[in-house]
């Protein structure tokens, strides 16, 4: 089907979802996710992943394998979001604000579905779940353009979904995925006008960046992530360690991962030591892949490692590798940040409570941490059930996206007679 036909029956569908009531939408979801875990639909999924993890092999990074890998684990952590997602509030008709002006006139601003939402993503295949549960849940329906590597994947998690839809009574088409995975259906899907309300990618620099430049719909700009975590003067060093290993090696390949650490030059000499063997020598002692570390001239000077270079930190490594500065203050750190920051998500690790206030105030990213890994910058971490992604914006939405964000609004008025 060529993703015009797509687009058009996606297009039909979304007046559909537009008008279910909440108790079907929620029943949809429901019908998915059982979908998924019937052995059927869970053969042909992680049949579909072995073929893609096959495919992939020697063509992507270990670490990125890793995002394209499901089992059944991962399966039921997809099914288990979808049913938390069930259990969220319904956006849809909530009155944001009311109004009663003098001549007795009442406005409510109520959020509605935006209606058609396209997502454009990468090798993350459990993307596909995540974003059609928020998109049925908040009364939109979606098309997904999966990318080639997880193509297999996504399909057959879709057409597990669309099975759950019907039994709902829902149309199928209210989650669709692309079946060319050129380019060219990348560039339909920027210009869509007429057809998709909001797109929305998912992926890499340049993913986003040509989404940004050539989208003629309504498009969000969601995260590279470059993130910071900067180690004060007045930190607890233990915990500093910690939160710094979290944030780099828990899960290297995806975006809220820490890419830079900044050190404050007066623990320079004692807190660099310390990361240094957690990262590196007790990693390799574990069998564990160490970090490489990319030292700017002062750390250099108190720790071993790879000269950085001039991109080192304006990059997202997305694997074990970790750019490190000393700075001499706070403000310092706060204006690196800014300066080489996506606006993804920030930390600071200090004891000193003003020092964490003039740092939450001067970083100006879409999360920012105070003794807290920047790896809770998750919709489900946030109390959203999933995400749409995370959105490094200012307009509309900021931070991970939920089912709040996947609505627009209207304001409905209600009189009885007034005229101007």
């Amino acid at each position: 089907m060529t993703t015009q036909e797509i687009l058009k029956q996606a297009k039909e569908a979304k007046t559909t979802l537009m008008l279910a009531a909440a108790a079907d939408r929620n029943n949809a979801l429901v019908k998915m996710a059982e979908a998924l875990i019937k052995p059927e639909h869970t053969g042909k999924i992680l049949e579909a992943s072995r073929l893609d993890l096959e495919a992939a092999k020697g063509v992507i990074s270990d670490v990125m394998l890793d995002r394209l890998l499901l089992n059944t684990e991962r399966i039921q952590a997809m099914t288990d979001g979808i049913l938390e997602v069930v259990q969220l509030e319904d956006p849809v008709g909530k009155v944001i604000s009311e109004t009663v002006r003098p001549n007795g006139m009442i406005i409510r601003k109520t959020a509605v579905p935006m209606g058609l939402i396209a997502i454009i993503y990468e090798s993350r295949p459990n993307v596909t779940s995540d974003a059609a549960a928020l998109a049925i849940k908040s009364g939109n329906a979606c098309v997904l353009r999966g990318g080639r590597e997880a193509w297999r994947t996504c399909y057959a998690i879709v057409e597990a979904m669309r099975t759950g839809l019907a039994a709902a009574g829902l149309p199928e088409a209210a989650v669709s995925l692309i079946e060319d995975t050129t380019r060219e259906s990348a560039k339909e899907l920027m210009t869509a006008e007429g057809y998709v309300d909001l797109l929305i990618p998912r992926g890499g620099k340049g993913l986003i960046r040509t989404c940004v430049e050539q989208a003629t719909v309504p498009c969000i700009q969601t995260g590279t992530g470059i993130c910071h975590i900067y180690v004060d003067r007045a930190a607890d060093l233990e915990m500093a360690v910690r939160i710094v290993s979290n944030a780099k090696t828990s899960r290297p390949s995806v975006c809220n991962a820490a890419e830079v650490c900044l050190v404050h030059r007066e623990i320079a000499g004692s807190f660099l030591p310390m990361l240094r063997q957690e990262l590196c020598d007790r990693r390799m002692e574990a069998g564990l892949p160490p970090v490489e570390l990319r030292l700017d001239g002062k750390a250099a000077s108190v720790i071993p490692g790879t000269p950085a270079g001039e991109e080192d930190f304006d990059t997202e490594f997305l694997d074990y590798i970790m750019a490190v500065k000393v700075t001499d203050s706070l403000e310092e750190a706060a204006a690196h940040i800014n300066a080489h920051s996506t606006g993804h998500s920030e930390a600071v690790v200090t004891e000193d409570t003003e020092a964490a206030a003039r740092f939450t105030a001067a970083v100006d990213s879409a999360a920012v941490y105070v003794n807290v890994s920047t790896r809770f910058t998750d919709g489900g971490e946030f109390g959203l059930g999933c995400e749409m992604g995370i959105s490094t914006q200012k307009l509309h939405a900021r931070g991970p996206m939920g089912l709040a964000e996947l609505c627009t609004y209207k304001y409905i008025i209600e009189g009885n007679g007034q005229i101007r």
